[in-house]
């Protein structure tokens, strides 16, 4: 019961942000085809939830001695290098390609798993991956436009491996006493992000003013300050808020697999707000990756097993695979608000 309890509360935020970080490409289209560079919109990104987070940077203050290289590592791999490697892939090979070989991410999280930290994974949990991936091929129509330019393949797998991090590095420290407190390494993960991306954007080179204007969403004017302040709160804050607490209380493989509903929540939105209709294979592809995340998320062995299983919560009063208890949980949840 406490297992089903832990998933269920893990379950929602991974759902919110999947639909965040899934609406952040329907609120930059229109600035990049407003004449915002991409690498702009994305230091925008970064620095903006940067510095409404130094707050809470602030009052964990504490974490820069205690987990530095926790810190370092979650700005560079799971903000900085995500976010550049796929702008620099995308740049060379089909968006499509690129977003399908960035999601193969929860299925090197399971070789992470099994074969870095020599823990079982269960049969589900990689049944739940194998579907997904299919699905989202369907949903990004992967055949469309095929390119096999290597340096944008290697630049795209090279964002993917940086998602790893991102899942592996949420989850790190989450059973220990004194854990890192996962809203503390967000901000400090968007600090250090912003800095990497000031290098590599030159963002002293933007058009400010193309702020200060409209942007078109299919044949409707909105405020660019608009959509920019939804990329910054609900696609990054929130996104990486909700996004770390569900891995905290599901698993970063489980997780993983749920986050592949970005796509399918992006492509939704774009049909909606953008105008682009979706098509047959890609409402199939949905389902199959919806599938894929429910049979991942609910896969239970029917025997408790002698370690952490990836992909379930088999020991006595645990609450998630990372081995949090029932108390250690609300404590959690009192010091992030969640």
């Amino acid at each position: 019961m406490h297992a089903s309890q832990g998933r269920s509360a893990g379950l929602g935020p991974a759902l919110a942000s999947a639909f965040a970080f899934g609406g952040s490409g329907v609120a930059a289209k229109p600035l990049i085809e407003a004449g915002l560079d991409p690498l702009h919109v994305v230091w925008l990104r970064v620095a903006g939830a940067a510095l409404v987070m130094l707050p809470v940077a602030w009052r964990h203050r504490d974490l820069l001695r205690r987990k530095p290289a926790l810190l370092v590592g979650f700005g560079l791999l799971a903000v900085a290098g995500v976010q550049a490697f796929y702008f620099a892939s995308i740049s060379r090979i089909p968006v499509g390609v690129a977003l399908l070989i960035e999601y193969l991410a929860p299925a090197l999280v399971l070789g992470w798993v099994r074969f870095v930290q020599r823990r079982p994974v269960t049969r589900a949990a990689a049944l739940g991956v194998v579907l997904a991936v299919g699905g989202l091929a369907c949903v990004v129509q992967v055949w469309s436009g095929l390119s096999f330019d290597l340096v944008g393949l290697l630049l795209a797998l090279a964002a993917a491996c940086c998602q790893v991090g991102y899942f592996v590095l949420s989850d790190q420290g989450s059973g220990e006493a004194g854990q890192a407190d996962p809203i503390g390494v967000i901000a400090y993960g968007l600090l250090i992000g912003a800095l990497v991306l000031t290098v590599v954007a030159r963002p002293w080179g933007m058009d400010w003013a193309l702020l200060g204007g409209s942007a078109d969403m299919d044949g409707t004017s909105v405020p660019a300050w608009l959509l920019l302040g939804w990329i910054v709160l609900i696609a990054t804050v929130l996104a990486y808020v909700t996004g770390v607490v569900s891995v905290r209380r599901l698993s970063p493989q489980v997780a993983g697999v749920v986050a592949c509903l970005e796509a399918v929540i992006a492509t939704v939105l774009a049909w909606v707000l953008l105008g682009q209709y979706l098509d047959a294979p890609q409402i199939i592809g949905g389902v199959v990756v919806l599938v894929g995340a429910f049979i991942a998320q609910s896969s239970t062995p029917k025997a408790p097993a002698a370690g952490p299983v990836a992909g379930s919560a088999a020991d006595a009063g645990v609450t998630d695979v990372a081995g949090v208890t029932d108390r250690d949980t609300e404590l959690s949840a009192r010091r992030t608000g969640t």
